[in-house]
């Protein structure tokens, strides 16, 4: 799982910025929610990293204070899904409106899919791209080696045919390259050429003459009796016999390794014929049709699609936009509830100081 840093995406449609922004919050939410309004999007957002860049409060003060923005609608906290195939982390992100918005209006962006476009990391297609330059490199060798060798054959023959001809060494030497190929000079010098060049040549061999581009799998899998049991072993002309007969079982559905276990399995002892046992075997043991079928990859199937989930900005519990209203789950807002009641009337608090000092002084009369 990613580290979660609660990187800053601000939200679209923000009014302009004023001096009065959040001038209806207390003293400490407003300080710390024109300290984050001013951060650039991608800052880190998280209670920690906000402790340490604001040391006037602790961690507990600066927690209390995002949750009292998330109330009222200037931030929510989601976690979005990064990666593809089997392998999913989690990148979490906090989204910063200026403008309150209510508990309708975030549901309703949260659910879009500009809200995943802007939670997307956008260093992810970078780290995708960057391997592209690197392969191209070892590559860049291999046209140009063979061209200081491609004079060799020519400037080797010119050698021997120099005593030849006195007069124009080197029509003679051309045409005796090119024509003559049954020369003495010239069959010299087409040894030399093709030992010079032979350093390069046996890479693109085993590529040219393997045997998997000149046989079949039927005839490769009967090649391969004999390395998984010696009393198998079948010469090349056995392997060209029997390969109608593999292949049969191939055309069935079974795989190559299918085909060598049912021949290998059980075997006697002593095998007296390897080529007569095992076309024996390839006769009784094949197997019946198997119907597999192949459904061609539907290239118009869109990706998945990627949700995000909001997380409660007090305990992170994590859940669809519509079950954490105010960013808060239900047991923090049981905790924390959102219903502020109004001030006292100071003349009653007058009257209660007025009170309790009376109660004093009577405890304190003999």
């Amino acid at each position: 799982m990613a580290k979660p840093g609660y990187g800053k995406r601000s939200v679209p449609d923000q009014q302009p910025r004023t001096p009065h922004d959040f001038a209806l919050l207390p003293a400490r939410e407003r300080y710390i929610a024109g300290f984050v309004d001013h951060l650039p999007d991608g800052a880190a957002m998280s209670v920690k990293q906000l402790t340490k860049q604001l040391p006037l409060y602790g961690q507990q003060a600066i927690g209390t204070s995002l949750n009292a923005l998330s109330v009222a609608g200037h931030l929510r906290r989601v976690r979005c899904p990064v990666g593809t195939g089997d392998e999913t982390r989690w990148a979490f992100r906090t989204f910063w409106s200026r403008t309150a918005r209510d508990n309708a209006w975030w549901t309703t962006y949260l659910t879009t899919e500009t809200a995943v476009r802007t939670a997307a990391p956008a260093a992810v297609p970078q780290q995708r791209t960057a391997p592209e330059p690197t392969s191209p490199a070892p590559e860049a060798p291999t046209p140009e080696a063979p061209t200081p060798e491609a004079p060799t054959p020519a400037t080797t023959p010119a050698a021997p045919a120099a005593p030849t001809a006195s007069s124009a060494p080197t029509a003679p030497t051309v045409g005796t390259a090119e024509t003559a190929g049954s020369a003495g000079a010239a069959g010299m010098a087409r040894s030399a050429g093709t030992a010079g060049m032979a350093g390069t040549a046996p890479k693109a061999l085993p590529a040219a003459f393997s045997p998997a581009s000149r046989f079949s799998p039927a005839y490769l899998a009967l090649a391969e009796l004999g390395r998984k049991d010696p009393r198998l072993t079948l010469s090349a002309h056995d392997c060209t016999t029997l390969e109608p007969q593999a292949a049969e079982w191939l055309a069935r559905g079974v795989t190559t390794d299918y085909l060598i276990t049912a021949l290998t399995a059980g075997l006697p002892t002593h095998v007296d014929c390897p080529p007569r046992f095992v076309r024996h075997r390839l006769t009784d043991k094949i197997p019946p049709h198997q119907h597999t079928p192949h459904t061609p990859p539907d290239t118009n199937t869109p990706p998945p699609t990627r949700h995000l989930l909001v997380e409660c900005t007090d305990c992170g519990r994590p859940g669809p936009p519509q079950a954490l209203p105010d960013g808060l789950c239900r047991p923090c807002r049981t905790t924390h509830p959102t219903n502020h009641h109004p001030p006292a009337d100071p003349t009653q608090i007058a009257a209660v100081k007025a009170h309790m000092t009376n109660l004093r002084d009577l405890l304190k009369a003999p």
